[in-house]
């Protein structure tokens, strides 16, 4: 009974105050709320042809109930260059490239080709214990980097290789170094094969987790603006990776940022064993883009000069405009996802061996070169010979190497090391010393 009594006396309060509050909002010239938006309450609204003033989009009224459809608008068109033929299809889209460049381009894929084969085989043989092929998306990383200044900084995946190779920075001893992690391996044995990285390149060190080099990339790519360092950060991945949340984050980053970044994602049909018709319902990566206010373009991936000149030109209106912009490179991975994958389980060797025969990156380059006279079958038995054996030099002398001294496990993180990793090096070292015999030490750097 107490309780009630007390409980209408707070509510008669309430009510007092709410219509003395009330009285003092109706009072003219009373402050408070009723007066807090002075050009608000001024503007009128008189007539449905005004335009909506929500902050949130810019849209037009309509009176009519109807939902946006997922495929109101017809597919992205996919820009290439060549045709599968290596012929130019409009001259005014022809990069021009001079024959020392193109070449390179070509080099550049066919020696990845090959690199790729033995690498494969020597995982197969248990020398080495894990790799990632890049069979039919050679032409994605190695024609993008070409339209690259060498101060820009990429963030990679997996199967951006090609950059580095293009680049020239990176020999086949240090890629072969990093897939053994031996004493010459710059990243000491600590990563998994083909988490590649090169400082001189400014190519960001790959790791496993996927996606999660893109809100990274946009980070720097903010800090770059940020220091007026006229240079713009490229961010790899697959169309498996932009179903990350990482992706969404980093894409809204960018343009709300306004970051000069490019975003290019390697479509190539599956993200390991699942087709793009389980990974998503719209069309594609590219008509992402759009939603998130980013300039967006779906390029032939297996066209070396779409490639280009799509990345060149993005790479020049990010510097001077700071925007992102986001490139879909469509193309086909040959191999298997990587060597811990059987892609036949989910997919047909007919469905292989067309984009194999059909429509590969390398041999529609093949024909642009024999079709202006830079290349005929003679050079192509030379080079692929001089190409296996710069291969297979790279590849016996890392095998040769011993591995990094077990001790550099704890080095590298901490300038002073604390004490819990102390103890557990000191550890280490007792349990080697106790029963060193059961492991290969002798394989490993003293």
């Amino acid at each position: 009974m107490a309780v009630a009594i007390a409980a209408a006396r707070v509510w008669r309060l309430n009510r007092g105050l709410s219509q003395a509050a009330l009285l003092l909002l109706r009072r003219p010239g009373a402050r408070g709320l009723a007066r807090s938006h002075p050009r608000r309450q001024q503007q009128q609204f008189s007539s449905l042809d005004d335009k909506p003033q929500f902050p949130g989009a810019s849209a037009e009224f309509i009176d009519k109930l109807e939902f946006i459809q997922p495929n109101v608008i017809s597919g992205i068109p996919i820009y290439r260059v060549m045709d599968r033929q290596g012929q130019i299809i409009n001259p005014s889209e022809d990069p021009h490239l001079p024959k020392e460049k193109v070449l390179k381009l070509y080099k550049s894929m066919t020696l990845l080709n090959t690199m790729d084969r033995i690498l494969y085989e020597s995982q197969r043989q248990g020398r080495i214990s894990f790799y990632m092929t890049n069979y039919g998306e050679e032409g994605t990383h190695v024609g993008s980097a070409a339209a690259l200044d060498n101060t820009d900084l990429v963030f990679g995946q997996y199967r951006e290789v090609g950059g580095l190779m293009y680049s020239g920075t990176t020999s086949l001893e240090l890629f072969m170094a990093q897939c053994y992690g031996n004493i010459s391996d710059l990243g000491k044995g600590r990563q998994m094969p083909v988490h590649y990285g090169c400082k001189e390149r400014h190519f960001v060190t790959i790791s496993s987790p996927l996606a999660t080099q893109i809100p990274q990339a946009v980070g720097a790519a903010y800090a770059a603006k940020r220091a007026n360092a006229n240079r713009v950060v490229i961010c790899y991945f697959g169309e498996g990776a932009a179903s990350e949340g990482d992706a969404h984050a980093g894409f809204n980053f960018a343009a709300t940022l306004e970051c000069p970044i490019i975003f290019f994602c390697r479509n190539n049909g599956y993200a390991i064993s699942t087709p793009t018709s389980e990974q998503y319902r719209g069309d594609g990566i590219a008509a992402r883009g759009p939603g998130y206010g980013i300039m967006s373009i779906r390029v032939d991936g297996n066209d070396v000069f779409a490639v280009y000149n799509a990345t060149k030109e993005a790479r020049r209106r990010a510097v001077a405009e700071n925007q992102p912009f986001l490139i879909e490179a469509m193309t086909y991975r040959i191999g298997h996802h990587s060597t811990s994958d059987d892609s036949s389980a989910y997919r047909s060797v007919d469905e292989v061996n067309y984009w194999d025969k059909q429509d590969h990156p390398i041999s529609r380059l093949r024909h642009y070169l024999l079709s202006q006279g830079w290349w005929d079958e003679e050079q192509e038995k030379a080079w692929r010979k001089q190409s296996r054996k710069k291969v297979m030099e790279a590849f016996e002398q890392a095998e040769r190497k011993p591995k990094p001294n077990p001790n550099l496990l704890f080095s590298d993180v901490y300038q002073e090391m604390p004490a819990q990793l102390r103890k557990q090096q000191e550890s280490l070292a007792r349990h080697l010393q106790t029963y060193g015999e059961h492991y290969p030490l002798d394989h490993f750097d003293k």
